[in-house]
């Protein structure tokens, strides 16, 4: 990739489990880190560490507000960006959860996971793009799941969650064929971290073996490994933890 001292790389979505973990890889190897979160005085691991290493800089974005969006970009005027990788996702929280059953479906639910899971990663790029379109090698990766995958589905259920991910899959294909003529450099992709040990999978993650259930640790290290290797012969595909493609 690009030169890293003289780009940085931003992490949508850290304030806890893979997004906070990838900051922390990220810093490990050198690199200049923007971090955001919708909360930044509440992430208080994430303003340990800016506190401690001068090259994190923390921003306060909420993916579901674009002009919260839009001012974290306008912060970053006349950076250049090697990555961009959209972690932020929602699959329960309180009364929210995954429906096992058609009559689970709430219209209200499913406007709340779109508007984090599929519209979110889209308004990013809407406003962060410009950031990636430098004539050099750059990632934009958004954190996808298996899940969302419409030829992968055997289960059914998980209504909100699995087609705001499709949708989110959908935003990402268009936005690799778009932002090619912008930039041949620029490589546009979907990963999967397989099952990770976070409490977005907590209450499902019993039933996974251990052997499949990752650490915060192994699943960023896999999800940068994965955006080292995107090269742009790459863009517009969805990529497992493992570098398997996985079917739209």
């Amino acid at each position: 990739m690009a030169e890293v001292a003289s780009m940085v790389s931003i992490i949508q979505g850290a304030s806890r489990g893979i997004g906070l973990e990838l900051v922390r890889q990220l810093l490990a190897r050198g690199e200049r880190v923007v971090a955001t979160c919708r909360r930044p005085q509440e992430a208080l691991a994430l303003a340990d560490l800016a506190a401690r290493d001068p090259a994190l800089r923390v921003l306060s974005l909420d993916v579901t507000d674009e002009a919260s969006v839009a001012h974290a970009a306008r912060a970053l005027d006349g950076e250049r960006a090697r990555l961009l990788m959209n972690v932020s996702g929602l699959l329960h929280d309180g009364d929210l959860g995954p429906e096992k059953r058609l009559a689970d479906v709430d219209p209200a639910q499913l406007a709340r996971v779109f508007a984090v899971n599929a519209y979110g990663p889209l308004l990013v790029a809407k406003h962060f793009a410009p950031l990636l379109v430098h004539g050099e090698r750059a990632v934009l990766a958004n954190v996808s799941a298996r899940v969302g995958s419409i030829e992968d589905n055997r289960l059914g259920g998980w209504y909100a969650y699995r087609a705001s991910k499709a949708a989110q899959n959908m935003f990402t294909r268009n936005l690799s064929i778009e932002l090619a003529r912008r930039s041949k450099q620029l490589a546009v992709i979907a990963l999967h971290p397989g099952t990770v040990d976070t409490a977005l999978s907590a209450p499902f993650s019993s039933r996974v073996p251990d052997a499949e259930l990752f650490d915060v640790e192994r699943a960023a290290r896999q999800l940068l490994g994965l955006c080292d290797d995107a090269t742009p012969e790459k863009t517009g595909q969805f990529f497992a933890w493992d570098g398997s493609r996985i079917p739209w």
